[in-house]
């Protein structure tokens, strides 16, 4: 069970579901991406963060 009952991010931060929808809106945020955008980044390279981030040329904003 998580600690901050307010962070509201995703359970496996290794991987981008795109499948939730509170998943999809903070993947994107972080991303600073579109969703249609990131949609399109996880079906090209799968769910791993670091290879969705290689294909986006970006990583995600903290």
């Amino acid at each position: 069970m998580a600690d901050d009952l307010f962070d509201r991010g995703p359970q496996d931060r290794a991987r981008v579901n795109i499948n939730e929808d509170y998943e999809r809106r903070w993947w994107s945020e972080k991303f600073r991406v579109q969703p249609e955008v990131l949609d399109a980044a996880v079906e090209s390279v799968g769910t791993s963060v670091k290879d969705v981030a290689k294909v986006l040329g970006k990583a995600p904003q903290t």
